[in-house]
C-alpha cells in the first residue's frame, strides 16, 4: 500500500492560558494522499484553522505525530521547519496579504527572494505563475488597481511560484462575490487536476467544499466524519 502524503496520527493540540490548558484538537487521525483536494468544514472554533496550521508546519501538536512524505515535520526544529515550509507549502489566505506598494509581479516574486535562484530564473518562475492564474497582462499592476478576485489570483500565483507539494487554503473565497469565488474555485480545481497539487482547504461554504474530492468535518476539536464531496465543477459552484 502506498504511503499517504500527509499522515496525522493521534494528534491533539491545546493552548496554555495562564494555568489553564485549552484543548482545540483531540486525537485526530487522518491520511491525505498525493493529488487529493480536501475540504475541511465545521463551526467557528472547531479547530479547522489550527489543523491547517499543523499540516503547514506553522504550529506544532501538543501530542501525536504529523508526517509529510514520510518525514516527521511535527518534531523538526524551527530552523529546519522554516526551510521545509518554504520548499513544500504554498499558503492561500482569505484576505490575500499582498504588499500594497509592490506590483503583482513583485508580490509573486517575494518567496523566491530567499532562494538561490538567479534573477533570470526568478523572473521565469513568476511569469509562469502569473500565466497559470491568468494574470500575465497584470504583472505591473498594484493591488489597488486589481479587483478582489484578481488580488486573490495574485496571492495564488505567489503560493505556487516555488512549486510547493501542498497548497493550504484558509477560506480562499470568503471575501469574494459569488462570480469571483467560482473563478477562484475553478482555478484551484485546475491546479489540482492539471498541475497535480494536493490541496487542503478550510471553508464555511458548502458550494466551495463541493469542489473537493473529500469533505472532512470538525466539531469541538473532533474529526467526526470523512465524506466524498458531491463534486460540482460548474463556474460558480452552485448545485
Amino acid at each position: 500500500m502506498a504511503q499517504a502524503l500527509i499522515s496525522i496520527e493521534h494528534v491533539s493540540k491545546a493552548y496554555q492560558r495562564d494555568s489553564m490548558s485549552i484543548p482545540v484538537l483531540e486525537d485526530i487521525d487522518l491520511k491525505i494522499d498525493t493529488g487529493e483536494f480536501v475540504a475541511l468544514m465545521g463551526p467557528s472554533g472547531s479547530g479547522k484553522t489550527t489543523l491547517l496550521n499543523l499540516i503547514a508546519g506553522i504550529d506544532t501538536p501538543t501530542q501525536g505525530r504529523i508526517s509529510i512524505e514520510g518525514r516527521a515535520v511535527s518534531s523538526m526544529r524551527e530552523t529546519e521547519l522554516a526551510r521545509w515550509r518554504a520548499d513544500h507549502i504554498g499558503f492561500i489566505f482569505q484576505l490575500y496579504n499582498l504588499i500594497p506598494v509592490l506590483t503583482a509581479f513583485e508580490n509573486v516574486e517575494l518567496p523566491l527572494l530567499l532562494t538561490r535562484l538567479s534573477k533570470k530564473e526568478r523572473q521565469s518562475h513568476v511569469k509562469m505563475a502569473l500565466e497559470i492564474v491568468g494574470l500575465a497582462d497584470r504583472a505591473d499592476h498594484y493591488p489597488r488597481q486589481l479587483s478582489g478576485g484578481q488580488e486573490q489570483r495574485v496571492a495564488i500565483a505567489r503560493a505556487i511560484v516555488a512549486d510547493p507539494v501542498i497548497l493550504v487554503a484558509d477560506e480562499p473565497t470568503g471575501d469574494l462575490d459569488a462570480k469571483s469565488a467560482g473563478e477562484i474555485l475553478d482555478l484551484l480545481n485546475r491546479l489540482n487536476t492539471e498541475h497535480h497539487k494536493t490541496i487542503v482547504m478550510v471553508t464555511h461554504d458548502p458550494r466551495a467544499a463541493a469542489r473537493a474530492h473529500r469533505m472532512l468535518h470538525l466539531d469541538k476539536g473532533v474529526l467526526s466524519s470523512q465524506e466524498p464531496a458531491a463534486v460540482d465543477r460548474s463556474r460558480d459552484g452552485r448545485a
